[in-house]
């Protein structure tokens, strides 16, 4: 089967499910996004597979399962997105044995599906009726706003501008160790701003 590769958008607030967030994927050869609504606590994780660099105090779901598949010597190879169904997708997590090439599938929610393949640095593919059925066409406002894990933040960005990097280095290591990770990401894109500019 000819096979579509994603990539991630970005994640932002669903606009029709309270408490919930979209996550966006993207076909790049048509631009066709690809929109799927997720918890809470998966798009913490995703944001967190994404950004490498915050490491909560304790293993998350997605982390400790990682662990297990490398400890077992499987590596994940990629996600594939499959079917639509009512509003609901369907994915497979394709891992294969790194010492006996053996190879093994399983079915997954697509969020936890995408949790997992950013740990791994895995592709995300669809198939082309997937994108047929559910995929749109639209423009996003700004480059930046793509590249950020959260459209919304927690604190007004314009007092985050106010505080030393030292400052924000703190209010990060605390969030971290607090757990707080929405606003972990947050000071994370203001630092990273500002290396930037720097640079």
């Amino acid at each position: 089967m000819d096979y579509k590769q994603l990539i991630i958008r970005g994640i932002s607030y669903s606009q029709t499910q309270s408490g919930a967030y979209a996550l966006l994927l993207e076909h790049e050869e048509t631009h066709i996004k690809l929109p799927v609504v997720i918890g809470n606590f998966e798009a913490q994780s995703i944001s967190l597979g994404l950004e490498k660099d915050i490491h909560p105090p304790r293993p998350l779901t997605h982390d400790l399962f990682t662990k297990f598949i490398v400890s077992a010597q499987f590596e994940l190879v990629s996600v594939i997105i499959y079917q639509i169904v009512d509003g609901v997708f369907f994915s497979n997590i394709n891992f294969k044995n790194k010492l006996t090439e053996e190879e093994l599938i399983l079915d997954a929610r697509t969020s936890d599906a995408v949790a997992m393949a950013v740990r791994f640095d895995a592709p995300i593919f669809t198939t082309q009726q997937v994108l047929n059925e559910a995929g749109i066409l639209l423009e996003l406002e700004e480059t930046a706003k793509e590249e950020e894990v959260f459209s919304e933040t927690i604190h007004d960005e314009d007092n985050l501008k106010l505080i030393s990097m030292e400052e924000l280095q703190k209010l990060l290591d605390d969030a971290v160790k607090e757990e707080d990770f929405d606003t972990a990401l947050e000071i994370q894109e203001e630092i990273k701003r500002r290396k930037k500019k720097i640079d």
